[in-house]
């Protein structure tokens, strides 16, 4: 039987780090919109430390990874755990190798005291959608929006 570990990104699993993202990217058919570089994933999170990546590893082979990070929360005054990525590679799927990377990060959120875990999910995603509900997640009914480059800068530049 194959041996599921965890263990904390290092700063030189920068490009692995990429790796996965570009991975997941390709999974929801947004490649194109990727363009992270190793020298900005250093900087946000080994040099400033904004964020956060988990490995998931069969047998020392890292074969997943989760990416956090915290937001806060002004109704519970704490922080929170958001995690804006996860990914298993294909191969390892149908494993419980995701549900298991949850439940480590759900039991860092505990360890550590934070207010709540979450996520957002895309929509046409069902199959995600109703893994995560059924291991009891709640599906809340917020909308995520967001500026990003040329709308950001027209946004602020407005007059």
């Amino acid at each position: 039987m194959p041996e599921l570990t965890f263990r904390q990104a290092r700063e030189e699993d920068v490009p692995l780090i990429l790796e996965f993202i570009k991975k997941l990217a390709d999974y929801e058919h947004r490649l194109d919109e990727v363009i992270a570089s190793e020298e900005a994933l250093k900087y946000w999170i080994f040099d400033k430390k904004q964020a956060e990546v988990i490995f998931a590893l069969e047998d020392g082979k890292e074969i997943g990874f989760a990416f956090f990070f915290l937001s806060f929360s002004t109704y519970i005054a704490n922080v929170n755990m958001h995690l804006e990525d996860l990914f298993i590679d294909p191969d390892y799927r149908g494993k419980g190798y995701g549900k298991a990377l949850l439940r480590e990060l759900a039991k860092i959120v505990k360890e550590r005291a934070y207010g709540r875990f979450e996520w957002t999910c895309l929509n046409w995603n069902q199959d995600s959608i109703d893994f995560y509900l059924s291991i009891g997640a709640e599906k809340k009914d917020w909308n995520v929006f967001h500026f990003t480059g040329e709308a950001l800068d027209d946004f602020v530049n407005e007059k």
